[in-house]
């Protein structure tokens, strides 16, 4: 049927957000190229680009079934009260010991300087020399400065909260931004009364108010693959060059916001191909198969572009897993061509009667073996680097504060589909089940519902290969942020269409009341889990911490870092948020720098007409060099480690840095 009004302004809503986005991003990448990714230029830029894809991706919208202003208004209720509660919650992670500070550092240093890489300033130590180590956690070597190790999507954006003076600002808008996609993309699949139920669910999960708190990448990312899936929805419906190159240009973009992103845009460029078939047979979806390949490829072009050009340190890092991600793609471009050119003889085969119900089965199995794979399979990796002894090192001290048998080559792997029933509870996985056995069914046999074949195909690919191996640090709610971007919104959105396919074998009052039961099934076990951290911040202080910290660090200052745990925390804090030139002085192996190192490099800061500056952990460990004195002791709640069951709670924090002016 065609979009009532409020259906059209809740389809327009989903998309929203992510044309606002990608149009963002696209104008935002350019400047930062340049080297003059500042407020005005962004402004002048990105405002008309997001305006632009905004008024261009809902003008002719596709067909959806009509929604009531009453569900409309809710969802919108709770997108609001989602981005207010994790306003006055948010994090505030800037000493860098996990991924959100490193885009909090990365964020402020682009807000201020609008260019990368991160200048070393050697000059500031009397000339480039071997003890000074300039990069820290988070911030490789790069063409003779430090480039931060991530995508440049996500500083991105939020350096928007920089320039307005309100960094923690902007990740809580994202997230309820979110909130919106998420809905969008149920109502259009699933039926619009089941929007405001999934944006419940989706709201109060754990790893969504987590990752909406602070500065991560998955949220963002979520925004443009959910948001690429409601373009192409509307797309099939009226296909044409315009729609189809946005349908596919932002899910594409997801690439800029995360490495990972190319793996999960990969069922598209497979979609694409199977349109750019069906033109051969005039079908009219075949028409979208060109414009949507064209937008795709641009899109994920420009992040590796990007990538390339700003993250190529963390590209080598990551080239263990990176390569064999770009040779799974070339695989599949080659099967998308080579299908598409076969498509005639293709379409001549005709599946056994019982594929369809096979299919199902298979589906059900799979999730059966991933639930059981925890009682024939133990993940274990053994430390072949400095980074893997790290993780090592980490999971031994995790496991002893859980209680648990020490081994650190544990990856607890094997546990990840029950890490999604803490988060969303056993109701959604099953119900989410169901749903994928019907559809793969339903499609085998007849083609049918064909809109839902690309959102399938993107939740089930990445649900597996995640599940399968999330590759992250395991203990939670750290490893819970791996679910966000596809697993968690899909499986709600699979949840929602059972529960729609359910209601409509329902009568009377069975009907009523079993579905009530039915909602609460799948309300109740994610807000349960949730509450045992929903309201408490971590980290809070930190912002206060450091600018404290860094008044009392002389304007002329040259920074020494010689203990570990400080120069890994603090190198681009003092670099980037003081305004100081620091560097860490080498250790060889130890926790601090030798001392007679340290003193020849005092003696070269002083005859660069500088004040040398020592920082550490302890007082003992600045004392030699001058006076010491404590310039952060603060006392804050971070996230608990918990390794096998859902985290209920926060621990202590303590973070210690002592100066000696020499």
């Amino acid at each position: 049927m065609e979009l009532d009004r409020p259906g059209r302004v809740l389809a327009a809503l989903s998309v929203l957000p992510a044309l606002a986005v990608a149009g963002w991003l696209l104008a935002g990448l350019p400047l930062l190229l340049l080297g003059r990714f500042a407020p005005l230029p962004a402004l002048l830029l990105g405002l008309p680009a997001a305006a632009l894809l905004c008024w261009a991706g809902t003008r002719r919208l596709g067909k959806v079934v009509g929604g009531t202003s009453r569900q409309v208004a809710g969802v919108v209720a709770v997108a609001a009260a989602s981005g207010v509660f994790n306003l006055v919650m948010h994090a505030e992670q800037v000493v860098v010991r996990r991924d959100p500070a490193t885009y909090a550092q990365y964020a402020a240093w682009i807000a201020a300087h609008g260019s990368l890489p991160i200048p070393a300033q050697a000059e500031a130590f009397g000339g480039a020399d071997l003890w000074l180590v300039f990069d820290s956690v988070g911030f490789y070597p790069a063409d003779g400065g430090v480039a931060p190790q991530f995508m440049p999507g996500p500083p991105m954006l939020f350096a928007i909260g920089d320039w307005l003076g309100a960094p923690f600002a902007v990740p809580p808008l994202l997230g309820a931004l979110a909130v919106l996609t998420v809905a969008g993309v149920v109502a259009r699949l699933a039926g619009a009364r089941w929007a405001l139920p999934a944006a419940v669910v989706f709201a109060v999960s754990l790893p969504i108010l987590y990752t909406s708190r602070t500065t991560f990448s998955e949220i963002p990312s979520l925004i443009l693959l959910f948001g690429g899936l409601a373009l192409v929805h509307d797309a099939l419906a009226r296909p044409g060059w315009g729609r189809g190159l946005l349908a596919g240009l932002v899910p594409g973009l997801a690439v800029l916001v995360r490495v990972d992103g190319l793996r999960d845009v990969l069922p598209v460029l497979a979609f694409a191909g199977l349109l750019i078939a069906l033109r051969r047979f005039a079908r009219p979806q075949g028409a979208l198969g060109p414009p949507l390949l064209a937008g795709l490829v641009g899109g994920a072009g420009i992040g590796l572009l990007a990538a390339y050009l700003l993250a190529r340190p963390y590209l080598i890092y990551l080239s263990g897993s990176v390569r064999p991600l770009l040779l799974i793609c070339a695989g599949v471009l080659v099967l998308t061509l080579a299908g598409t050119a076969a498509a005639p003889a293709l379409a001549r085969i005709r599946l056994p009667r019982w594929a369809p119900t096979t299919g199902a089965g298979l589906v059900v199995l799979l999730m059966a073996a991933l639930y059981a794979r925890p009682w024939f399979q133990t993940v274990t990796r053994v430390p072949a680097n400095k980074e893997d002894r790290r993780t090592f090192e980490m999971i031994e001290q995790t496991q002893r504060a859980n209680g648990l048998p020490i081994d650190g080559t544990r990856l607890y792997f094997e546990d990840s589909l029950h890490w999604v029933t803490w988060y969303v509870g056993v109701p959604v996985v099953v119900l989410a089940t169901i749903a994928a056995a019907l559809l793969v069914r339903r499609l085998l046999r007849n083609g049918t519902p064909f809109e839902w074949l690309l959102p399938l195909a993107v939740v089930g690919w990445t649900t597996v290969t995640t599940l399968v191996r999330p590759e992250i640090t395991p203990d939670h709610p750290w490893a819970a942020r791996r679910l966000v971007p596809i697993v968690i919104p899909g499986l709600i959105l699979l949840a929602a269409y059972a529960l729609a396919r359910l209601r409509d074998r329902l009568d009377g009052r069975v009907r009523r009341w079993g579905m009530a039961v039915a909602v609460l099934l799948v309300l109740v076990p994610p807000a349960v889990t949730s509450i045992g951290t929903a309201f408490t911040p971590v980290e809070r202080g930190e912002a206060a911490a450091v600018e404290a910290m860094c008044s009392r660090i002389p304007a002329n200052a040259s920074v020494l870092i010689v203990e570990r745990v400080t120069g890994d925390r603090f190198t681009q804090v003092v670099r980037g948020m003081c305004g100081r030139p620091a560097a860490q002085v080498a250790r060889e192996n130890a926790d601090t720098a030798p001392e007679a190192e340290v003193r020849r490099l005092i003696g070269r800061v002083r005859a660069a007409g500088r004040v040398p500056v020592v920082l550490a952990a302890d007082a003992a460990q600045v004392s030699p060099y001058g006076p010491a004195t404590q310039v952060m002791a603060l006392v804050t709640r971070q996230d608990e480690r918990s390794l096998v069951e859902a985290p209920n709670g926060t621990w202590s924090l303590r973070i210690n840095v002592w100066m000696a002016v020499a």
